[in-house]
């Protein structure tokens, strides 16, 4: 029986971290995902690049890379999903989020 995870980590992210992480030279990487105070909705998505996870972080391994989420940011992004999409308007990651109730134009702000 397997765990249902509280996020997806769709390929299309899992793919772009990869390359990234390859292109650092560096394979200690991790996508970490945070929410925190701000953005014209309220609350902000952030993206970075760590070499360790926290106590109680969240890690999801999908295609030989890790998706790490502190226990405070988890609670906004459940059942959500962290994706990426390269498009007209550039290329960026980005969170499905069933739980925001509105978000900003540009999808890098929410409220609950």
């Amino acid at each position: 029986m397997s765990e249902e995870l509280p996020i997806k980590f769709s390929d299309a992210a899992a793919v772009r971290v990869k390359q990234l992480i390859d292109e650092e030279e560096n394979p200690d990487l991790k996508l970490r995902v945070y929410v925190t105070g701000g953005g014209c909705s309220g609350f902000q998505y952030g993206f970075t690049f760590d070499e360790k996870a926290n106590p109680g972080d969240l890690e999801i391994v999908k295609n030989g890379v890790t998706l790490v989420i502190d226990p405070m940011s988890i609670q906004y992004l459940v059942d959500g999903e962290v994706d990426y999409t390269e498009g007209l308007e550039g290329a960026r990651f980005f969170v499905s989020n069933p739980n925001a109730t509105t978000t900003c134009g540009c999808g890098a702000s929410f409220s609950v």
